[in-house]
């Protein structure tokens, strides 16, 4: 057999084929390889590269070349990064003054008064454990009770220093309002001025808003024919309107239940019902406009 010396056309290795096939593959124009290995290899489009950042040899189809090409995206990182602080460097960066130690600071991100935490630590905080008790205070006097958390705008403060809206009550020298827990499992009874007892904070509202305005009102009359009751009842023109406070609807499938049970049988017996909700009482009172429009008639109604 004549045997002619070829070279592997991807490795440039010589080695020795048959005059025949090294014939017919010149006739062709086929590549001529050396193994399987190096006829794989060649067959790819891929092209050889090198690294722009480390300088490391690597390879790449046609279609992901670009005019920088990286091995890795850890040195496309690394060289656009030095890319980007050779421009910033060109850039006088902004200073503040520290207002503790007076020292002069790189401004970032937010609004930085301090150069390090080592002066943010000694300077005086804006809120204390005794000034947020002295804001609970005056909140107290001015309220004539215990306020709720959303009337007052340290609250979050409150629960960051003492651990929870009801340490910093009690911290205060006060009695806590209800709490999530305790929602229809038990009340925190308030008594209002005209002596009735009521089961919280907001139904003390109410009863003492129908007293300021000299309307007479009665506490937990009964619904016709069932065991529900409503938390008042008044007569404007000798008719009786019953006024539920509803305060916490959407927050227990029984509540709710309830709500609609009492709806039905107000409609069933033609009764009239006024429904005050949470947003009527807070942040801001709106009873002068919730129930002073719908008690307009009643001639009792006192208007400073």
């Amino acid at each position: 057999m004549n045997l002619v010396k070829v070279k592997c056309t991807f490795c440039g290795k010589e080695f020795f084929r048959s005059k025949g096939r090294f014939n017919e593959a010149k006739k062709f124009g086929w590549k001529q390889c050396c193994s399987p290995r190096c006829l794989s290899k060649n067959r790819t489009k891929k092209q050889v590269l090198f690294c722009e950042n480390c300088g490391k040899r690597f390879s790449r189809v046609p279609n992901d070349i670009s005019p920088h090409n990286y091995c890795s995206q850890s040195c496309a990182a690394i060289a656009n990064n030095k890319k980007c602080l050779k421009g910033h460097a060109k850039i006088k960066p902004k200073l503040k003054t520290c207002v503790k130690c007076g020292k002069q600071f790189r401004k970032s991100t937010g609004n930085r008064k301090y150069c390090s935490m080592k002066c943010r630590g000694g300077a005086e905080p804006k809120y204390t454990r005794q000034k947020l008790i002295n804001a609970i205070k005056q909140k107290v006097q001015g309220l004539q009770r215990t306020p709720a958390r959303r009337e007052m705008k340290e609250s979050k403060t409150c629960q960051k220093i003492f651990g929870s809206w009801n340490n910093a009550i009690i911290a205060a020298g006060f009695q806590p309002n209800r709490s999530h827990n305790q929602r229809m499992y038990r009340c925190v009874n308030a008594k209002a001025t005209d002596g009735h007892i009521c089961d919280s904070v907001s139904e003390l509202i109410i009863d003492n808003w129908l007293t300021k305005n000299r309307i007479p009102h009665e506490k937990n009359i009964p619904y016709p024919e069932t065991n529900h009751k409503a938390d008042w009842a008044i007569f404007v023109e000798g008719e009786k309107i019953f006024i539920e406070y509803f305060g916490l609807a959407n927050d227990s499938p029984r509540y709710d239940r309830a709500i609609r049970e009492k709806k039905n049988i107000c409609r069933k017996y033609g009764l009239k019902l006024i429904e005050i909700y949470p947003q009527d009482l807070y942040p801001k009172m709106k009873l002068d406009v919730k129930l002073g429009n719908r008690l307009s008639g009643c001639p009792n109604l006192h208007r400073n």
